[in-house]
């Protein structure tokens, strides 16, 4: 005689348990793509050293200059900005080039001497010329930069992380009119490229 009783349920099925085992497996895999996307992009900064212009709209670069106002971002976290040219009633105009650090190091956005820091014409830290930025000389104008003592003991001391400066620049140009080009090559341990802005002194 069979004393063990039949089932009069049949068992249900574990849904529930394999839905919330196949969510929990699609949130890992998504945090994994993510992460895998992170580490791509951070190895790919780390091998072309940090010092790329990473932009939206023009790029930066010598052919493809930036626009009064606008911000030249690093792929390290150093941006750059250079104002708009402000016309004086003396005939001269006012920019500031402003230094955000959000690098994980300190910078010497003036290099090591303060005669070489900033130019009007050669190369520099710093550099404040008339022309167009593919220019290699401006032919009928020119500029004077009044203060480039100023803007050279404002470049030197070093920039720590999370700090911003501002150089104050005053140029008298020969005519009104005339475009300036700013070149901005931030010096750094390793490689950093040179920001173009292009500006209008109207």
């Amino acid at each position: 005689m069979d004393t063990n009783p039949t089932p009069t349920d049949t068992p249900t099925a574990d849904t529930p348990r394999w839905f919330n085992g196949c969510a929990i497996a699609v949130v890992v895999l998504i945090a994994l793509v993510g992460l895998g996307a992170w580490a791509l992009a951070e190895f790919e900064k780390g091998f072309d050293g940090y010092g790329q212009l990473e932009q939206s709209g023009p790029s930066g670069y010598v052919a493809d200059p930036l626009g009064p106002g606008a911000t030249a971002r690093y792929e390290d976290g150093l941006k750059i900005n250079v104002s708009r040219p402000r016309a004086e009633p003396d005939g001269t105009y006012s920019l500031t080039v402003t230094y955000e650090n959000d690098t994980d190091e300190k910078l010497r956005p003036g290099g090591e001497s303060s005669d070489a820091s900033v130019s009007d014409s050669g190369s520099a830290p710093l550099v404040v010329r008339a022309g167009k930025s593919l220019d290699d000389y401006a032919s009928g104008y020119g500029l004077t930069w009044l203060n480039w003592r100023e803007s050279a003991a404002a470049l030197m001391p070093p920039l720590s992380t999370d700090k911003k400066r501002t150089v104050p620049v005053r140029i008298k140009p020969s005519r009104k009119g005339i475009p300036v080009t700013v070149e901005v090559a931030p010096p750094s341990a390793g490689f950093r490229e040179t920001a173009y802005f292009q500006l209008t002194l109207d």
